[in-house]
């Protein structure tokens, strides 16, 4: 039976880093690999359960969602047995999740707002990560959320003008201020090193504009 999986390639990128920078911004546990696992699984029912807005296809993406949706259970089950408090961060994605749905029934399916409420999705999964271990949101949690956000935020703006906006000057100079933006807020707060790590997509963004390649 040959799977089905989503198309986003970059969507894996957002479901994998902030996941594992909670990690490491606390401290590793068992409990976190099938966490994880389930949280794969999870994303994964989702991309046919938001298909169903759509009203096409019921019983095939109703077979999907479910084959996805039942190990995503119960692996979540795990971490929230070892901390019950968690659920906290996922009634926080249900709005998040509501607005997805809704762009979707919409088939406008790539609306910004679509792409940001997402992305705060996957950002929350980090912090929930982090929390499982130390029960608490701390300062540096709250940190890591934040430089993912910003980070595939940026990501967003930079595809965007490298395929549906290719040409629409306005999306260029958002994404260059954006990008030149965010570096000079963690200078002005003081993190060096977080300005630092967000000079490449400053580059990629200004150096890649109008350039005949691929987003890939």
């Amino acid at each position: 039976m040959k799977l089905f999986l989503p198309k986003q390639h970059g969507a894996w990128a957002m479901l994998i880093v902030p996941f594992w920078l909670g990690v490491i911004g606390s401290h590793f546990m068992w409990e976190h690999i099938p966490f994880f696992i389930g949280w794969v699984f999870l994303y994964l029912a989702t991309y046919p359960m938001l298909l169903l807005f759509k009203r096409k296809k019921i019983q095939f993406y109703i077979k999907w969602t479910l084959i996805y949706i039942i190990p995503a259970i119960l692996l979540l089950l795990v971490p929230l047995f070892t901390r019950p408090s968690i659920i906290t961060f996922g009634l926080a994605m249900i709005p998040l999740f509501a607005i997805n749905a809704y762009f979707s029934s919409k088939n406008k399916d790539r609306a910004l707002t679509n792409d940001i409420s997402a992305i705060i999705a996957f950002a929350i999964a980090g912090l929930a990560s982090a929390y499982m271990a130390d029960g608490t949101v701390t300062m540096d949690s709250f940190l890591l959320f934040s430089t993912s956000i910003l980070f595939f935020l940026g990501s967003t703006f930079y595809v965007k003008t490298m395929i549906r906006e290719k040409k629409n000057l306005q999306y260029k100079w958002i994404s260059w201020s954006y990008h030149l933006l965010v570096p000079t807020l963690w200078i002005f707060l003081g993190l060096w090193i977080a300005a630092f790590a967000y000079i490449p997509s400053l580059l990629r963004a200004i150096g890649f504009y109008g350039k005949s390649i691929s987003a890939k």
